[in-house]
């Protein structure tokens, strides 16, 4: 329940900010956080409304939470003819012929990975599996070397403090910017490589990519390679373990996905609207803006609390149920721009790798279920999750069935 000493800052909401939500949209429509002089927004229509008008509220807010750990503009901050091509680009690197080569690299990474815990019958899916995979698949996908995925890893999650902390101390801030610089350092060399010799990956598509007849600087380049690392890496380890819980949990419903793998994507979807692993996102006020009677004044910085929203009443019945044969759900729909749910954003700078996140997860899921045979939460385990601006578990030990060895194949 929200009350005037509230704080989304707080301890207390971070340990579950889903309890709160249903306070904040009921009494705090519009909550404003004194500490970083910022509002809270959690009802769908207004979060939809910021996020589907680009020029009453703009994505200036990253020019500072984004910028200078991409080490350049990233695809949210453009508009116009910019934006139209550079996000061209990066969408065909995730569709068509190159998103069915790349489901074959998630079914490959996916049955290396697991096989070393299939006959030991237990292993964290986070940390064991889905953050080194949601990675290398990413390598994949750009043409960099998986051989250095822990220490793309290391960087990136500099990167993403950065992007996602509302308070860092000037000593985080510096590891950030430090982790940025050295990543930029390791992709430059690269740039020049693919520049020379192009080949099939996503970083040699933007480095022969023109934008107005002008190839894109080396600064350009490395920006969206950063975007497309962080977008492409942090929500899908997360988006991954929320899915096998939620099953797990509803036992009736992982029985039914796992008699007909056609329920997948309604799965999938439930997950993503029941838990985004995208929790907020940042929007400038252009000119003062009203919401149910309350003003927000121009220049201010709004968050979008996609959570919140994706359990509105007035969006989804029974929001606050897991439930992935929901008729308001509209799987169809629900990886694309006409989704009802919002956790890949709305509007003009939606997720461009929505459809590469479907394929991504579906192709996993569809791998690991039908190995992890009996499969549940490891005796003695304590769920918790983590993070404000991103959310997911910090970890998901599970045990189930021991598989003998090579049963996954890299198909």
């Amino acid at each position: 329940m929200a009350h005037p000493r509230f704080s989304i800052l707080s301890g207390d909401f971070a340990l579950d900010p889903y309890r709160y939500f249903a306070g904040l949209r009921e009494r705090s429509r519009v909550h404003h956080e004194p500490a970083i002089d910022s509002y809270f927004l959690s009802r769908h229509q207004d979060v939809k409304r910021v996020l589907t008008d680009h020029e009453a509220f703009t994505t200036r807010p990253l020019q500072v939470r984004a910028e200078p750990v991409m080490r350049g503009p990233v695809l949210a901050q453009m508009t116009g003819a910019e934006h139209t091509a550079k996000r061209r680009i990066v969408v065909r690197g995730f569709t068509g012929p190159a998103l069915e080569g790349q489901v074959r690299a998630v079914r490959a990474n996916a049955a290396e990975l697991v096989a070393p815990f299939l006959p030991r019958g237990r292993l964290d899916l986070v940390n064991d599996f889905g953050k080194p995979f949601a990675v290398r698949v990413t390598l994949d996908v750009l043409g960099l070397d998986k051989r250095d995925h822990r220490q793309v890893s290391a960087w990136l999650g500099g990167v993403g403090e950065f992007v996602t902390s509302l308070d860092l101390t000037p000593e985080r801030r510096r590891h950030c910017l430090d982790c940025a610089e050295q990543l930029e350092a390791y992709l430059v060399p690269v740039i020049e490589r693919r520049r020379r010799r192009p080949g099939a990956d996503l970083i040699s598509k933007l480095c022969t990519a023109e934008f107005d007849g002008i190839a894109m600087s080396d600064r350009e380049v490395t920006a969206l390679i950063i975007n497309v690392l962080l977008a492409a890496v942090e929500p899908a380890d997360k988006t991954l373990a929320l899915l096998f819980k939620h099953l797990i949990d509803h036992p009736g419903q992982l029985a039914q996905v796992r008699e007909d793998p056609a329920l997948l994507p309604a799965a999938i979807a439930e997950t993503l609207r029941f838990t985004p692993p995208v929790q907020l996102i940042p929007r400038q006020v252009e000119q003062d803006a009203e919401f149910g009677g309350v003003v927000v004044p121009a220049g201010a910085t709004v968050f979008c609390m996609i959570g919140a929203a994706n359990r509105d009443p007035e969006a989804f019945t029974a929001p606050d149920a897991f439930d992935i044969h929901r008729p308001d759900l509209a799987t169809a729909r629900s990886f694309t721009a006409a989704a009802q749910h919002l956790a890949f954003g709305a509007g003009l700078h939606q997720c461009v790798g929505a459809a590469f996140a479907r394929a991504e997860t579906e192709t996993v899921a569809a791998l690991l279920l039908p190995l992890f045979d009996h499969v549940r939460h490891a005796p003695g385990a304590r769920y918790r999750e983590a993070g404000l601006y991103t959310r997911g578990p910090v970890a998901l030990p599970l045990d189930f069935t021991p598989v003998r060895a090579g049963a996954a194949g890299p198909g």
